[in-house]
């Protein structure tokens, strides 16, 4: 499975599924997430949503994806970042990758579009190194794919 960094409207990729930067309560927010329910018709995708949340912290849930290219929405929700507790914040920032990626597996997709989830509001992405976000990618993609195996966040 390849893996590709690019920057682009996710509202617009070619992709089986992308993933929503999402709160717990899988409603529509401002930046990414507001975009995304945009693009995809926001009274259809909050109704979807309204389905399937709540979610907790570090979990997921997966929508159709409407008005977009992409046939699913994966929504994530990652933490808010916990400096007293900065561990718990990449464990849950890591389970939120890897619950999107095992939804992805589980319908199919065999192309996936991720946002930085945590960059906005929740700072994780100024507290967490570029490295461990990719590590927690990476290391879970190599739990559902033996074509993706780094022997560890230095290599990314």
């Amino acid at each position: 499975m390849p893996f590709t960094i690019v920057q682009q409207d996710i509202t617009t990729m070619k992709v089986d599924a992308i993933v929503n930067a999402a709160n717990t309560e899988l409603r529509m927010g401002g930046g990414v997430c507001g975009a995304i329910f945009q693009a995809a018709g926001a009274k259809q995708l909050q109704a979807a949503c309204s389905k399937v949340s709540p979610i907790q912290t570090g979990g997921a849930a997966v929508t159709p994806g409407f008005q977009l290219p992409a046939k699913y929405v994966i929504h994530a929700a990652g933490p808010i970042y916990n400096r007293r507790n900065p561990e718990q914040s990449r464990a849950l920032l890591r389970s939120a990758y890897l619950e999107s990626l095992k939804l992805a597996a589980e319908n199919g997709c065999k192309s996936l579009a991720f946002p930085l989830i945590s960059s906005a509001e929740s700072r994780i992405s100024i507290n967490v190194s570029p490295s461990s976000i990719l590590w927690g990618i990476f290391q879970p993609l190599s739990l559902i794919s033996p074509v993706c195996k780094p022997k560890s966040a230095a290599t990314i």
